[in-house]
């Protein structure tokens, strides 16, 4: 993963605990049913349980055990500055409260003095306890995004993606979204900031897993690059490119071909041995064109990614006021660790989102000129074993 502007230097993760240890974290501060049923007058009184979903769900867009797993996360980094947290009326924060603040700060988008006042507490506080959320998921959950670390991993993925619609051998689909910023026209750096569509924005780039994992991202830089630059200045394209990444063994499609391991990616994108993008051009031979096809719908799962991140953690969607840009992305990360979280706790609330794959509304596709050869040889076998030539 990375990299991620802003992000201060982590320790050594712990190991991915097993899913039936995920709940058990935050049991001793007392049920989640408890301090909810006294926050929810304030915080959900007028919120409407979604189809499906009780009053909780629909609040925080996560069932109680992920809840209560993410207060595991966050506990030990939390707990002890618990004192300093409390409410207008002087009433200390219980770990449960503090997650729920900072979980409703980055879930409803709303402001922090918003959010302070339907929670009760002062927007400092929750700027505070937000941030001290941030550290915490940053440094207890970050093994919940990462590249697939073992061969049986990677052969469950690439397993899922051929049954979407038959790409053999495929890692992966990679994708990018814009972060839209409400800066000052003041500011010495706006125009640094300024993208093609006249907004602020940071860019978001994504490699997505069949199950809509993000599985490696970059964040921090300006939304004016083009996806091609943001590509090739990420770690994960050194990687690539030196034959550090995607080099799992190879598959036949005939005598004559075989296929690497790759991702796939649209037109805005370089096509390269390990990175496939669609044919351009009208007149495709129906081969390129079913390929296209194929691609389209293997590929939309990086959208839908994309797309339902926005959607549940609304801080990053719409515009952001006068960010902390040193910050932000280290908010973005989270974001994209708790998504992951959310898949990671099998959640059936999940259920309950619909599967939308427009995360960039207003900025048109980019078209990248920029062919390998060999990826185009490549390209073309996989098109013909996949029309059955």
């Amino acid at each position: 993963m990375g990299p991620v502007r802003g992000q201060k230097k982590k320790r050594k993760v712990e190991k991915k605990v097993a899913k039936d240890d995920l709940a058990s974290g935050s049991s001793q501060n007392g049920s989640a049913a408890d301090w909810f049923e006294i926050l929810s007058k304030r915080i959900a009184g007028n919120v409407s349980p979604s189809k499906g979903l009780d009053k909780f769900q629909s609040v925080f867009k996560m069932s109680r055990s992920t809840f209560d797993y993410i207060c595991s996360l966050a506990k030990e980094h939390m707990q002890p500055k618990s004192a300093h947290f409390v409410f207008s009326n002087g009433k200390p924060m219980s770990l449960h409260e503090q997650v729920a603040l900072a979980l409703r700060r980055l879930s409803s988008g709303n402001s922090l003095i918003s959010v302070g006042d339907s929670f009760g507490a002062h927007h400092s506080t929750v700027s505070q306890v937000t941030w001290r959320f941030i550290e915490a998921i940053e440094e207890k959950g970050l093994h919940h995004l990462r590249w697939p670390s073992t061969e049986q991993d990677m052969s469950q993925i690439k397993s899922k993606f051929e049954r979407i619609q038959g790409l053999p051998n495929c890692c992966g689909a990679i994708d990018t979204t814009h972060i839209t910023m409400m800066l000052s026209s003041s500011e010495q750096t706006a125009d640094v900031w300024l993208d093609q569509n006249k907004n602020h924005s940071m860019i978001l780039q994504a490699v997505v897993d069949p199950d809509m994992r993000f599985r490696d991202i970059v964040t921090g830089l300006p939304g004016k690059m083009k996806e091609n630059s943001v590509l090739q200045s990420s770690i994960f394209f050194k990687l690539c490119e030196k034959g550090d990444r995607l080099n799992g063994n190879n598959i036949k499609l005939s005598e004559e071909a075989e296929v690497r391991e790759y991702i796939i990616g649209d037109s805005g994108f370089p096509l390269l041995p390990w990175l496939l993008t669609p044919y351009q051009g009208k007149e495709l031979s129906e081969s390129k064109a079913e390929f296209n096809k194929k691609h389209f719908a293997t590929r939309i799962v990086a959208q839908r990614a994309l797309a339902r991140l926005k959607e549940v953690w609304k801080m990053i969607h719409g515009l952001m006021w006068r960010p902390d840009k040193h910050k932000l992305p280290r908010f973005i990360l989270v974001c994209c660790i708790l998504h992951n979280i959310v898949i990671d706790m099998e959640d059936e609330v999940l259920d309950e989102f619909s599967l939308s794959h427009h995360h960039d509304t207003g900025y048109g596709q980019e078209v990248c000129e920029s062919v390998d050869k060999t990826a185009s040889v490549l390209r073309d076998n996989l098109s013909l074993y996949l029309s059955g030539r």
